[in-house]
């Protein structure tokens, strides 16, 4: 590694930690689903049953009428649960408030192998509310509905059961239809208000969504920090709360929307208007740092207005989206859904939807082991970028050959590093040699390598996918656990973090051995650059870690083949050659300017030195 590659080598670095810094961005088995398209509205399990039907005893007739009014006449009741259900998904409702009140994948477990929950009882809770003529406020938590049988339905190729809960309220009736397909992570929603357009304000109906994140995945800081609420506007535009922020956030959208998603890292339960949302308004809060027995990791509260015109039309119309953060599945739910999934900004966003996804999936297609797939990756990439790669290797080699020149300089100049630089840039030149051309090739490598800081931890594909010690790709491996945590290191040892840090050093030290002319800082510089990495990457995912570790495994294959097509001895002549044809070159563009700025400083030191010894007589 020579002086020029360290340069890349530190252009490299310092995009990357700065990158990192802004942008990084952390029960009983479940019980098969019945096979049918899907279940009948059933009771809840037993448990719930006897949660449900230890109710408060029934407010007071003369309250209820006094604070609802008209809608007083659904005011009591017996709170009940009851289920849609198909291959993907258990729904959950309470006839208190018609609502849905728990979420659960049936395809997914937690890391810690339980049951997951998206939205249950005690974390989450959706309502709605309105207000009357009358100038009341009225909730759909305060009525009760009666639930009717679950209907299947079939509309064109598709299957499912639909689901009306109805609340007959001041001459009229509140009805809330929920559809659940047989192949999808959708729920169809239609609020619908017949017969109250006399009693109902025309004011916004407003729905509230209040959802207290559980940890799900193995590291409690990357789940915390992947988890948000994203949206997205009429005009096309999107935004989201900050993920990684430890203050309070919070977003109001005066304009109309068209969804809101609360992204668990991994998973999403987003509401989708068939029109569109009037306005929203978007919060997150965090527990305190040092509450790391907090079973709730960030508190997503969503406030949505809608036309009370839209409901008492017929146009209440609704989706929710309770499933997996695939970028292949949300691409399809709705416009802009898919960048529920962070695959970074601009041209690493490009970069990973256009080239490093489809690549992944077709590759999925004919191999089942993620860490081959990741290797075949890497493999693809490099051999995409060798001819970038090979044109590093032969400026190493122009180095190489010029070191006795760069020996001669050094020697002749002794500690004067201005007119050591001054006489390189002259030798460059009239050699013909750029002093970037070692650098450029690998920094036009950006791209690919910031898009797979973004992919590999946002890629639900990878997670829980093991491979050798590693159980989650997704996540960090932990070869060892240690018995105390070390300060930016962690309390785990990742092993191929170690592996990609030892292949990174045994590479940076055989390019020393070739390039001599490396010395002094920025060869201390580039063993030190691994060395942070070592910190920076022991928790990040283990399919990037491992992507790198083949990475410099293919460079050093790479290196060795490249080595057998470049002759030193005719670079030597050619480098001659261009000496002989450059004799009276002058530099030109980038060269012309930095020879200029080297003789300038020159200029100044020399005349500093003159200032020196007279000061001193004057003294």
């Amino acid at each position: 590694m020579d002086k020029n590659q360290a340069t890349g080598l530190f252009l490299i670095s310092a995009l990357l930690l700065i990158y990192l810094f802004f942008f990084s961005p952390k029960s009983e088995p479940e019980k098969a689903p019945a096979k049918p398209v899907a279940a009948a509205t059933t009771p809840a399990p037993a448990a719930d049953s006897a949660a449900a039907a230890a109710t408060a005893a029934p407010p007071d007739s003369a309250a209820a009428a006094q604070a609802l009014g008209a809608f007083a006449t659904a005011a009591q009741g017996t709170a009940q649960d009851v289920q849609l259900r198909n291959d993907n998904l258990t729904v959950t409702f309470s006839t208190k408030g018609g609502q849905v009140q728990a979420v659960r994948l049936s395809k997914y477990k937690t890391f810690f192998g339980q049951p997951l929950d998206l939205l249950d009882k005690e974390s989450a809770k959706l309502d709605t509310r309105f207000r009357t003529t009358d100038g009341r406020t009225i909730r759909f938590s305060d009525l009760y509905f009666q639930p009717g049988a679950a209907q299947p339905i079939t509309e064109g190729n598709r299957q499912g059961q639909r689901l009306t809960l109805t609340a007959a309220v001041a001459g009229g009736q509140i009805e809330q239809v929920y559809t659940l397909y047989s192949d999808s992570y959708e729920l169809g929603y239609d609020l619908r208000m017949t017969g109250l357009g006399n009693v109902i304000a025309q004011e916004p109906i407003t729905l509230t969504f209040l959802d207290r994140v559980r940890q799900t995945e193995q590291d409690r800081a990357q789940n915390r920090n992947h988890t948000t609420i994203n949206h997205y506007l009429a005009t096309e535009d999107n935004g989201s709360l900050a993920e990684a922020s430890e203050n309070p956030e919070e977003i109001v959208i005066s304009e109309p929307v068209k969804w809101a998603a609360h992204k668990h890292d991994f998973f999403v339960a987003g509401l989708i208007a068939q029109n569109q949302f009037s306005t929203g308004k978007f919060t997150s809060t965090v527990p305190a740092a040092t509450d790391s027995t907090n079973k709730f990791i960030k508190t997503l509260s969503s406030t949505l207005t809608i036309p009370a015109a839209d409901v008492l039309g017929g146009k209440g119309q609704f989706r929710y989206y309770f499933g997996p953060n695939s970028f292949q599945m949300l691409k399809e739910v709705a416009p802009g859904f898919d960048r529920n999934v962070y695959l970074g900004w601009g041209i690493f966003r490009w970069m990973n939807r256009f080239v490093i996804i489809p690549v992944f999936h077709f590759l999925e297609q004919f191999i089942s082991s993620y860490g081959i797939i990741i290797a075949l990756l890497v493999l693809l990439i490099k051999l995409v970028t060798w001819p970038l790669t090979y044109k590093t290797y032969v400026s190493q080699a122009r180095m190489k050959v010029l070191k006795p020149e760069l020996d001669e300089i050094k020697e002749k100049y002794g500690d004067d590093q201005t007119k050591v630089q001054s006489e390189t840039m002259k030798l460059y030149t009239s050699m013909g040699v750029s002093p970037l051309s070692g650098c450029v090739p690998t920094l036009l490598t950006l791209p690919i390598l910031f898009a797979m800081f973004n992919f590999f931890p946002n890629s639900i594909e990878l997670r829980q996918e093991a491979f050798l010690w590693a159980k989650d790709l997704s996540s960090y491996d932990v070869f060892a656990k240690l018995p105390f945590a070390i300060p930016y290191y962690g309390d785990h040892i990742s092993m191929f973090t170690l592996l990609m840090t030892a292949s990174t050093l045994l590479m940076t030290w055989q390019s020393n051995q070739v390039n001599t002319a490396m010395q002094g800082p920025m060869k201390f510089y580039s063993y030190l650059m691994p060395l942070i990495f070592l910190f920076v990457l022991n928790s990040f995912a283990a399919g990037l870690t491992w992507y790198y570790f083949v990475s410099n495994v293919i460079t050093f294959g790479q290196q060795a083949l490249t080595r057998r097509f470049v002759d030193e001895t005719k670079l030597r002549a050619q480098l001659e050659a261009n000496k002989v044809k450059n004799k009276d070159k002058k530099p030109g563009g980038f060269q012309a300017r930095l020879a200029e700025a080297m003789k300038t400083a020159q200029e100044r030191e020399g005349e500093a030195r003159k200032q020196g010894p007279a000061k001193s007589k004057n003294k």
